[in-house]
C-alpha cells in the first residue's frame, strides 16, 4: 500500500489556490477512482492519464487506484491536474523517486500521447507558486505567459518523458528566464486627428487627469468615437503590478497575452447589443465580464441608450466599488473591475435635437423616451457630461491644423497624476467623503456660490461631492493647491447638458 503525493492548483476567479493531488495504489480489483469534487473534464482525465502512461513506455499499476483532490470541497475543473495525476501514480508505483516532488507545482493537460497541452490561466496559477516558494512545471506553450511574473522558477516541457527524465536526473529541464518588465510602445490616437471641439477636448483631458468617467453627447459625425478612442493614450503608462493583475483576467478568459504589448492599457468596446453577463460577467464557471477585461483601462459604450437597460444598470454598483461579485447557487467569485467609463450617445433618435445647423424630426414624446433609456441613478454616477456641436466646414476644407496633440496633454495629466498619487495616493475618481472634506476646501465665498446652485439645479449629494473632486482635478492641472472659483465654475459646466433635459 503506497501514497504519492504531488501539488497543482485551481483555478477560483484570479485566484489559484491549492490543490493536493494524493494518490493511493493498494490491492484489490482494479479500479481508477477520482474524488475531491471533480467536474467532467477532471473525471475523464483517467483515460488520458492511462494512455499518455502507457504510451510513454511506463507500467499502468493493475491495482486499485484512488486519487483524492484535496481539499475536498474546492471545486475542480478542466485538465491542468492531468500531469500531477500522472506523475502521482509513477510516484506511488516507485516508477519515479516520490520524494523529488515535493518541490514544485504541476499544470498540464495530457494528450493520449503524452504531449502536454497548454490550458488556461496559468498567470494566477504562477503567481500562486511563487508566493509559495516552489518551481512549476508545465507546457511549454504556456511559458512565454507565466514567464511574465519575476521571480518564478519554470521549467517548461514538451513531453510526459521530459518530465519523468527530468525526476529520474537523465536529462534535466532546462530552467526558463523570466524577462523583465517593460513599458510597451505602443501607438494611440492622437488629439490632432480631432477637428475642433475645444470643450470636449477639455473634458477628456480633465477626465484622464482624474480617472473621471465620462459621458459624450452630440449629433452624429462630431468625433465622439474618435475622442473615446483618444483616452488610452493621455493615460499613464501601467505600472508592473496593474499589469500583472490585467493579464491575469486576460490569462484565464483565454486571451493571448504578447510579451511585447501585454502591459497596455486595454480599451474595450462592446456592440450594444452586448448582454447584462457579457458586461459583467456570469456563466457556469464564471468568466469575467467587459468590466473586468477593461480593468485598469477604459471602458467604452457607444450609443450608450441601445444598451438593454438591464445591462446598463448593472454598471451602477462595479462604478462606485471598482469591483464586480458574481454570485450564483454553489459560487461566488469576484473579479476586480476599476475601469473608466467613457461613453457617447445622441440626444435624439435622429440625433439632431438641439443642432442650429440641422432640423429635428423627433416628436417630444420620442426624445423623452430616449433621453430616459438613461436612468437618472446612472446619469448621476457619471463625472463629467460632454456636449459637442457640428463644426463649420471651412474647419475642414481649409485644413487648419490641430495644435493640441496627445502627447502634449499626456504630459500634463501624467504631473496631475504625481500631484494626486503624493496626496492621496490614488486618481482624485476615487476620494472618500472625508478626504474630499481634507483635500477639496473651498472659500466662504465658493461655499454660498455652490449652495445655491444645489438649490437650483437639485442635484443630489453624490453629485456634490463629484463636482468637488472634478474642481480639485481642474486645480491640479494647473497646478494649484487650492480650489478657486474658476475651477468650481469650469467643474459645474460638465454637469449640466443643454439638450440633455426633460422635454
Amino acid at each position: 500500500m503506497t501514497v504519492a503525493v504531488t501539488q497543482s492548483r485551481a483555478s477560483i476567479g484570479i485566484h489559484a489556490p491549492m490543490v493536493t493531488v494524493e494518490t493511493h495504489i493498494s490491492k484489490g480489483l482494479p479500479g481508477f477512482h477520482i474524488v475531491g469534487l471533480p467536474e467532467t473534464a477532471v473525471k475523464e482525465s483517467k483515460e488520458r492519464v492511462r494512455s499518455a502512461i502507457i504510451t510513454s513506455h511506463f507500467e499502468f499499476p493493475s491495482r486499485r487506484i484512488t486519487i483524492n483532490l484535496a481539499p475536498a470541497d474546492l471545486p475542480k475543473q478542466g485538465g491542468r491536474y492531468d500531469l500531477s495525476i500522472a506523475l502521482g501514480i509513477l510516484a506511488a508505483s516507485r516508477q519515479i523517486p516520490p520524494d523529488k516532488l515535493c518541490d514544485y507545482e504541476f499544470a498540464g493537460e495530457l494528450a493520449l500521447s503524452g504531449e502536454l497541452r497548454p490550458i488556461k490561466g496559468i498567470l494566477p496559477l504562477a503567481i500562486g507558486t511563487k508566493n509559495a516558494g516552489r518551481s512549476l512545471i508545465l507546457p511549454f506553450e504556456n511559458a512565454a505567459e507565466a514567464h511574465l511574473i519575476k521571480g518564478i522558477k519554470l521549467f517548461p516541457a514538451r513531453h510526459l518523458l521530459d518530465v519523468c527524465s527530468h525526476f529520474l536526473e537523465r536529462t534535466i529541464l532546462t530552467p526558463h528566464p523570466a524577462l523583465p518588465y517593460s513599458a510597451p510602445q505602443i501607438s494611440y490616437h492622437d488629439l490632432k486627428e480631432v477637428r475642433g471641439q475645444h470643450h470636449a477636448k477639455r473634458a477628456l483631458e480633465i477626465a484622464a487627469a482624474g480617472q473621471h468617467s465620462l459621458l459624450l453627447v452630440g449629433p452624429p459625425g462630431v468625433g465622439k468615437t474618435m475622442l473615446s478612442n483618444c483616452l488610452p493614450g493621455l493615460l499613464p503608462p501601467m505600472s508592473e503590478e496593474e499589469a500583472i493583475e490585467l493579464a491575469a483576467i486576460q490569462s484565464i478568459s483565454g486571451m493571448s497575452i504578447n510579451s511585447t504589448n501585454w502591459a497596455k492599457r486595454p480599451f474595450r468596446a462592446p456592440h450594444h447589443s452586448a448582454s447584462c453577463y457579457a458586461l459583467i460577467g456570469g456563466g457556469n464557471p464564471a468568466k469575467p465580464g467587459e468590466i473586468s477585461l477593461a480593468h485598469h483601462g477604459v471602458l467604452f459604450l457607444d450609443e450608450l441608450p441601445e444598451f438593454k437597460r438591464q445591462a446598463l444598470e448593472a454598471l451602477r454598483e462595479p462604478l462606485e466599488a471598482g469591483s464586480i461579485s458574481i454570485s450564483r447557487a454553489n459560487f461566488q467569485v469576484q473579479y476586480p473591475a476599476k475601469f473608466q467609463l467613457i461613453a457617447a450617445m445622441n440626444p435624439c433618435p435622429c440625433g439632431q435635437y438641439g443642432n442650429h445647423n440641422a432640423d429635428c424630426v423627433c416628436l417630444p414624446e420620442s426624445i423623452k423616451k430616449y433621453q430616459a433609456r438613461i436612468s437618472g441613478p446612472l446619469m448621476d454616477r457619471i463625472d463629467i457630461q460632454a456636449e459637442l456641436q457640428l463644426l463649420p466646414s471651412s474647419l475642414f476644407i481649409n485644413h487648419v491644423n490641430e495644435t493640441t496633440s496627445s502627447q502634449i496633454v499626456a504630459e500634463r495629466v501624467r504631473c496631475a497624476r504625481e500631484i494626486q498619487t503624493q496626496r492621496t495616493g490614488k486618481p482624485n475618481a476615487l476620494l472618500r467623503n472625508k478626504e474630499i472634506e481634507n483635500f477639496c476646501g473651498l472659500s466662504q465665498q465658493d461655499e454660498v456660490f455652490i449652495e445655491r446652485y444645489m438649490q437650483q439645479q437639485k442635484i443630489s449629494a453624490r453629485a456634490y461631492y463629484k463636482i468637488l473632486k472634478i474642481a480639485r482635478t481642474i486645480a491640479d492641472l494647473e497646478p494649484s493647491p487650492l480650489i478657486k472659483g474658476e475651477h468650481l465654475k469650469e467643474a459645474f459646466s460638465y454637469r449640466v447638458l443643454k439638450n440633455y433635459q426633460k422635454i
